[in-house]
């Protein structure tokens, strides 16, 4: 055992060690976000949280976000002649909600959905009254020997949006499955069992991720004083407060209260600190940006 003395000043050197300003802080993410199973009289279907069923008709199902700024939607016919193109079917339906400038990139090739033997799918952008909108588009195909099934899956969010969707949501499209064999005006459609679909799994974990990342997105805006209250009751009870993500795109971020300061890199990478003189930039090889609270 050392001697008094020498443990004490070892523990004083200890003390005297310049102790690190910055802490890795995990965001506080909500729990529970999945994909609902859910059944039409001719489709099933993966609901996000909190997404609405618009249309849910023979011909056509569309899946609506919370704040009206994304949505899903399978639309298909029958009996079309055969070698339709492709390109003319999907500018056909996306017409029929009257865009402004629809632009269709280039075809490639796509894994169809369940009930379809070929698929091609299509970059899409048009603008709208309330801005720019991006998503995809993918046409599946069932040729006949004197005709062809046709049914539009699409995924489509505002521009701004578009990024954080882009990795679930065509999947989530794509898991609309015909269940009634009178959809589209045919018979014979097989569909897909959800519950047992790899397909199903992968577009459920990217939801979850995203749901985590980025949940307050899909906060509805026609209830924004409303959330605004209740957001002010869950940071005082559940010990968290929203601050904003720096680089670009603004989305809140719940962080505990821990720390006075929050840095956020590139990576999404978040430290806490109180000292408010301390900077992460210093000799670091990433760039680190303050997080604000919002207005």
């Amino acid at each position: 055992m050392k001697p008094f003395c020498a443990l004490a000043l070892c523990t004083l050197a200890a003390a005297q060690q310049p102790r690190p300003k910055f802490f890795p802080v995990k965001p506080v993410a909500p729990t529970g976000a999945n994909l609902t199973i859910a059944s039409g009289q001719f489709f099933s279907y993966a609901l996000p949280q909190g997404w609405r069923v618009g249309e849910d008709g023979q011909f056509a199902l569309t899946l609506i976000a919370p704040d009206n700024h994304a949505f899903t939607v399978m639309v298909g016919n029958a009996g079309l002649p055969p070698n339709y193109p492709p390109a003319q079917f999907v500018s056909t339906k996306l017409m029929a909600m009257r865009p402004n400038n629809l632009r269709l990139g280039e075809p490639r090739p796509a894994k169809p959905v369940p009930g379809f033997t070929q698929a091609v799918e299509f970059d899409i952008a048009y603008s709208t009254a309330n801005g720019p909108v991006r998503g995809i588009a993918k046409c599946n195909i069932q040729p006949a020997y004197d005709s062809t099934l046709m049914a539009m899956t699409a995924a489509i969010s505002q521009a701004g949006q578009w990024e954080g969707y882009a990795k679930w949501l065509p999947q989530v499209a794509d898991q609309i499955s015909a269940v009634n064999g009178a959809a589209f005006g045919v018979r014979g459609l097989m569909a897909q069992n959800l519950r047992n679909s790899t397909a199903y799994a992968e577009a459920a974990r990217n939801y979850r991720e995203w749901s985590q990342r980025n949940w307050q997105q899909v906060t509805d805006d026609r209830n924004a004083s409303q959330d605004r209250r209740n957001t002010a009751v869950r940071e005082n009870l559940g010990g968290v407060q929203p601050y904003l993500n720096p680089f670009g795109d603004n989305q809140k971020v719940d962080l505990p209260l821990t720390y006075r300061h929050y840095w956020m890199d590139r990576q999404g990478n978040i430290v806490g600190t109180d000292d408010p003189s301390a900077n992460p930039n210093q000799g670091a090889t990433t760039e680190w940006r303050p997080m604000k609270r919002p207005q």
